[in-house]
């Protein structure tokens, strides 16, 4: 089986179901290698297939939410057990980073836990981030929950949604377009900030 097999969202619940989309949100979420994964896409995709009847939608958003929530946590007591080690050992990691990230936590902390959750690769770093600088664990759990419903349970109903309102033959034939749509607007965020950083 080709490894792009293992990052195709309509493969992943056609025959991992509900099992395949706890296991790759946690993963991408809560592993650092877990970045490359297809949350987004995923989330949309299994809301597609709930408004066609496949799936349970309560179920998905439910087990969206809640791997989301412990993906994070894992990132954030990874990072706090083991980030400073790798920050003081990797050379092109230099100490001082963890410092700005604390600062920069200190000032836009709560928004960023929360809105990192709609960035590809950001969402991966941001809770083990947090662990090494030792954010407030009961500050971050809050936030995380908030970001994990609205994320893994707002996503996947946006997708209910789209599905119930496109024609289901339309729906069949445009499913990898609009996945696309959706992987490359996620990225829109990234690249925003890069262009802002570049003309400053």
């Amino acid at each position: 089986m080709p490894l792009s097999s293992y990052i195709d969202p309509e493969y992943l619940l056609k025959t991992f179901s509900y099992v395949g989309l706890t296991g790759i949100l946690f993963a991408e979420t809560g592993l650092l290698l877990g970045f490359f994964l297809p949350g987004d896409s995923l989330l949309i995709t299994a809301g597609i297939f709930a408004a066609r009847g496949d799936l349970n939608l309560g179920l998905l958003m439910l087990l969206g939410t809640l791997a989301a929530f412990v993906g994070n946590t894992c990132g954030y007591l990874i990072g706090r057990r083991f980030g400073p080690l790798v920050f003081s050992r990797v050379r092109f990691l230099k100490p001082e980073y963890v410092e700005q990230a604390r600062e920069y936590f200190a000032q836009h902390g709560n928004q960023t836990l929360v809105l990192s959750r709609f960035v590809p690769v950001i969402r991966t770093i941001v809770p083990t981030l947090a662990g090494t600088v030792n954010l407030d664990f009961r500050l971050f759990s809050l936030y995380n929950a908030a970001g994990a419903v609205l994320w893994g349970g707002g996503v996947t109903l946006a997708g209910y949604l789209l599905g119930k309102v496109i024609p289901k033959d339309v729906l069949d034939k445009y499913i990898l377009l609009i996945i696309a749509v959706v992987l490359v607007a996620s990225f829109v965020p990234v690249i925003l900030e890069v262009l802002r950083r570049r003309r400053a």
